[in-house]
């Protein structure tokens, strides 16, 4: 699944069903490829089978959940990760998407308290801390941003999530061109997302440096890859209104 052999993936699946059908994480495994095809409605029977195997385990909740969440049922997708939550507390991965659900909905207070838990749950994984400083970010809290941003850093080094943050603390206090360079560095990422998110930034810093023709460019491209980015279309406006 990993490496997007899905095929492959099935007929494994499906072998170990054979050997168990009441192989509750098969289900949920068989279910995630169903989604990742785009085969909805066959990702949801395989992830309610798993449940009703066994309610007790996190990831069948967890797997709804993700399916909620992927065709936009906000509530229902909170509501999921809540209940995997409810059987299993330290079940990290539910913690961190109700965390960014909450995000989103700016329920800001109620996703920082989610995100300190997932520090404290699974402190390997860089999204609980990364969530972390970005929530405390929109709340203002600046210095504690900064120190959240410390810790990951000294945690996960060159990590490209981590190094987005910083470049956004370095827009922060007017550091444009050292900003431009770390954000450069990220746009050579092979995941659009994360070339979309620092295309937007970018245009960002380069509206601070004076270069709009820069920054309309960057923008551009940012939307090109994802056409929902606020900061590249705010890059944009203002690029454009300035010019």
């Amino acid at each position: 699944m990993a490496d997007g052999d899905l095929e492959k993936a099935e007929a494994r699946i499906a072998l170990a069903l054979e050997y168990s059908p009441r192989f509750t994480e098969a289900w949920v495994n068989l279910g995630l490829i169903e989604m990742n095809r785009g085969n909805f409605e066959r990702a949801r029977r395989d992830f309610v089978k798993a449940r009703d195997l066994n309610p007790d385990l996190p990831a069948p909740h967890q797997a709804l959940g993700l399916l909620a969440d992927h065709q936009g049922q906000i509530a229902a997708a909170e509501r999921f990760y809540r209940a995997a939550l409810k059987v299993d507390p330290g079940f990290a991965p539910a913690r961190i998407n109700l965390a960014r659900r909450l995000f989103e909905e700016s329920a800001l207070e109620e996703a920082r308290e989610q995100f300190l838990r997932a520090t404290q749950i699974a402190p390997e994984v860089v999204e609980a801390w990364t969530g972390l400083c970005e929530t405390l970010l929109r709340l203002q809290r600046i210095d504690e941003a900064e120190d959240v941003l410390g810790q990951a850093r000294a945690r996960f080094g060159a990590n490209a999530s981590v190094a987005l943050l910083e470049a956004r603390m370095l827009l922060r206090r007017g550091a444009f061109v050292e900003a431009e360079e770390r954000l450069v560095a990220l746009v050579r990422s092979i995941d659009p997302q994360r070339v979309s998110a620092a295309l937007a930034w970018l245009a960002v810093a380069r509206i601070g440096e004076g270069d709009l023709a820069g920054a309309i460019e960057s923008a551009r491209r940012a939307v090109s890859l994802d056409p929902d980015d606020s900061v590249a279309r705010y890059a944009l406006r203002t690029a454009g209104s300035t010019r």
